[in-house]
C-alpha cells in the first residue's frame, strides 16, 4: 500500500468519525424545542465557513477562480444545502441512527454512477465489498424506526449526496481541499442567509444547545468536510463512499451508547458487515481506466 493510499484511508476514515457524531449533536440540538433546522444551519455553516476563511487567510491560499469557482459555489449553495437541509429533517422526524443509516444509499449511487457514466474499473473486490456492505445496511437499518417522512428526507439526502461527491472528485483537486471547502462552506452559508429574506430562521435558546450546534460546525463541518475532500485527492469516489460507511457504524453506537437507542442482534451483524466491507475496500487494488 502506497503512502498517498495510506493517507486518504487514514483522512476518510477522521471524517467518517467526525461526521459519525453529527446526529448525536443534532438530538442534543434539537432537544431545545426553538431552535428549527433553518437556524441550526445557519450557525453551522456561517461558524464553519468564518473559520475556514480564516486559515486561508493566514495560509495565503489562493481562491479558486473561473468555472471551478462557479461549480464549487453550486456545490455549496444549493447541493449541500440541500442534503444537509434533507438530513436534519429526516433526523428531526426519526431517530438517530434512522437519519444516518440512510444515507448511506449513497456509496452505492455513486459506485454506481462512477461505473456506467465515467467508466471506472472496480475490482470483484470491491464489488463484493459494495454488496456486502449493502446488505449489511439493510440489516443495520433493521426496526430503527421513524416516520415516513424521516424516511423520505433521509433518502433524499443520498440522492443529493451522491452528486455532491461525484463534482467534488472533479473540482476539488482543481483547487485543492482547503479552498474547495472553504467556498462550499460560505456558499452554503450564503444560500441560508439568503433564504432568511422570506423565511425567519429559530435560534436556540440553552447553552447546551448553542453547544450542540457550534460541535456541529466545528468537528462534524470543518473537521469532517477537510478531511472528505482532502481524501479525493487520493482516492476515487467510490473508494472513498464505500470506506466512508464506517460512519454508520459510528452514529448508531454513539446513539446506543449516548442517546440510549437500542440495537437488535440483526443490527449488530450489519454494523459488522459494513466494517468488514470498509476493510475490504480500503485493501482492494486500483484497476486504471483504459486510455
Amino acid at each position: 500500500m502506497t503512502v498517498q493510499r495510506r493517507n486518504g484511508i487514514f483522512l476518510i476514515v477522521l471524517s467518517a468519525f467526525a461526521f459519525g457524531w453529527m446526529p448525536i449533536f443534532g438530538s442534543w440540538a434539537y432537544a431545545d424545542s426553538s431552535v428549527d433546522t433553518q437556524g441550526l444551519l445557519l450557525i453551522r455553516f456561517s461558524l464553519a465557513g468564518l473559520v475556514m476563511a480564516a486559515v486561508m487567510l493566514i495560509r495565503r491560499a489562493a481562491w479558486p477562480r473561473g468555472r471551478t469557482l462557479l461549480g464549487l459555489i453550486a456545490m455549496g449553495g444549493i447541493g449541500y444545502v440541500g442534503q444537509a437541509f434533507c438530513y436534519f429533517s429526516a433526523l428531526r422526524h426519526g431517530s438517530a441512527a434512522l437519519a444516518a443509516l440512510l444515507l448511506y444509499v449513497y456509496p452505492v449511487l455513486v459506485t454506481l454512477a462512477c461505473a456506467f457514466w465515467w467508466k471506472e474499473k472496480l475490482s470483484p473486490r470491491t464489488w463484493a465489498a459494495l454488496g456486502l456492505a449493502c446488505v449489511s445496511l439493510i440489516l443495520t437499518i433493521g426496526p430503527a424506526g421513524g416516520q415516513w417522512l424521516g424516511v423520505a428526507f433521509g433518502l433524499s439526502a443520498a440522492v443529493i449526496y451522491s452528486g455532491y461527491i461525484i463534482a467534488g472528485s472533479r473540482l476539488t483537486p482543481l483547487v485543492g481541499a482547503l479552498p474547495a471547502a472553504t467556498v462550499v462552506m460560505l456558499s452554503a452559508a450564503g444560500s441560508l442567509w439568503l433564504s432568511t429574506l422570506w423565511s425567519t430562521p429559530s435560534w436556540p435558546t440553552t447553552t447546551a444547545s448553542w453547544s450542540a450546534a457550534t460541535a456541529i460546525a466545528l468537528l462534524s463541518t470543518v473537521v469532517a468536510i477537510f478531511s472528505f475532500l482532502a481524501g479525493l485527492d487520493y482516492l476515487s469516489a467510490s473508494e472513498a463512499s464505500t470506506l466512508s460507511t464506517l460512519e454508520p457504524v459510528i452514529s448508531v453506537l454513539l446513539a446506543a451508547l449516548i442517546l440510549g437507542e437500542k440495537l437488535s442482534a440483526l443490527q449488530w451483524l450489519g454494523g459488522m458487515g459494513i466494517l468488514i466491507a470498509a476493510l475490504l475496500i480500503a485493501l482492494a487494488p486500483v484497476i486504471p481506466s483504459p486510455e
